[in-house]
């Protein structure tokens, strides 16, 4: 206050230059006034903790046997549900199904069963996975009452991907309608050995860009139509002399052959951003001269996931399949899987079997042999794909065909 007195006094002897004085001082004091002392304590900046992430809440919660239970499916026997099916379900909470043409008999009869396989899982608040293999053409699960659908062999001759983006929203149309979450398909198998006795017209064509092109767009149809498509079968099956489903095919084809041909669809795929991968039975000499594909750690961990950076559901073909069954023990080839990589194993056949890879895997985690840290993070991409397709155990009707036949039977004309 002496100060502003000083500065009035000065104002009244020199006019104009006093005015501007005191404007000056007055910032001045302004200033000093508002800028804090050194000795005052300063407010620090509210620390706002991050939001708990409510997956690694649930994946906290789960038990052990919840969690391996998750890494499984399995297949049931027979058309009806039965005691063991309603118990792995219910007590070892094995996380998915798959049925085959075996388990179905007509329409009535399968929405029958699958709605009561998702009545079993009642009690678990994690849905189940119910998957088929329904790619069309001589693979094909659905009863007769639908309209087939041609092959991928016939699809492809169009080269056409907006024809197959159509047919993958009606194969996924054919599965909502029915109960499934989960398809098999697509085949990105570069069909290049005129001899292959698998794989054939179920391959869109003998040219990576076209099964590319073709393969991820119907990968696309039925991911838009709400079911999960699982592309298959990776490094590739194209070029097999032998049935996997009977022995161990081999391929002698180097990294470099099989980056130029068989991966370029699955890379496609991935780019994508493919939800899940299904790995075939195939020994492949010049990556892993021991294992197949399907457990090798070369190939899933090394090439899939490192290589190619794919951080999505990794699964195997079924594992009782002969090309393991004949060359490895079964519960052996399923802990090799998941230590190389994979999160799902698939165990289609034999209750026994299925109790036998959950015990083992069970068994190995309690033995240090895998970690919990590589069993949360398959729990947590199997987790997030259910979520990501807001998948439920909800039961459905038995569908009237009437309008989805008309579109596939409308879809076959433009062939």
């Amino acid at each position: 206050m002496n100060q502003l007195r000083f500065y009035r006094h000065s104002l009244r002897r020199m006019g104009k230059l006093g005015v501007i004085l005191l404007i000056g001082a007055c910032m001045l004091l302004m200033q000093s006034c508002s800028r804090p002392q050194a000795n005052e304590a300063q407010p620090s900046p509210t620390a706002t903790a991050a939001e708990p992430d409510p997956l690694d809440q649930q994946i906290a919660a789960m038990s052990l046997e919840d969690k391996v239970g998750q890494m499984i499916i399995a297949g049931v026997d027979g058309k009806e549900i039965d005691s063991e099916a309603s118990r792995m379900i219910k007590e070892e909470r094995i996380g998915g199904i798959i049925l085959y043409g075996s388990n179905i008999a007509d329409l009535q009869g399968m929405v029958a069963l699958v709605n009561a396989l998702k009545q079993a899982n009642a009690g678990n608040a994690i849905p189940l996975l119910i998957s088929v293999d329904q790619e069309g053409g001589k693979v094909s699960r659905m009863p007769k009452s639908f309209t087939a659908i041609p092959s991928n062999k016939k699809v492809g001759a169009t080269n056409n991907p907006a024809l197959a983006e159509e047919m993958g929203k009606l194969l996924a149309e054919e599965l909502k309608l029915t109960g499934f979450n989960m398809n098999f398909a697509p085949v990105l198998d570069v069909n290049s050995n005129p001899a292959n006795p698998i794989i054939g017209t179920r391959s869109f064509g003998s040219t990576a860009d076209l099964v590319s092109r073709m393969g991820v767009a119907e990968m696309k149809g039925i991911r838009e139509n709400g079911i999960i498509p699982v592309v298959k079968h990776f490094p590739g099956h194209g070029d097999t002399s032998v049935d996997s489903h009977l022995e161990l095919p081999i391929v002698n084809k180097t990294r470099e052959e099989l980056a130029k041909l068989e991966w370029l669809p699955f890379e496609a795929a991935i780019e994508q951003k493919t939800d899940a991968i299904m790995v075939a039975h195939i020994l492949y000499p010049h990556l892993d001269p021991d294992k197949p594909a399907s457990i090798s750690a070369a190939i899933i961990g090394d090439v899939l996931r490192g290589k190619m950076g794919y951080d999505g559901v990794v699964m195997t073909d079924d594992l009782t399949m002969g090309a393991i069954t004949k060359n490895y023990g079964l519960a052996e080839a399923a802990l090799d899987s998941v230590q190389a990589g994979s999160d799902i194993v698939l165990i289609a056949h034999g209750y026994d079997n299925a109790l036998q890879v959950r015990d083992s895997i069970l068994k190995s985690i309690q033995e240090n042999k895998v970690s919990m840290e590589r069993i949360d993070k398959s729990v947590r991409r199997i987790l997030s794909l259910k979520q990501r397709y807001k998948l439920n155990d909800e039961t459905v009707p038995v569908p009237d065909l009437k309008d989805l036949n008309a579109q596939i039977e409308a879809w076959i004309k433009r062939l």
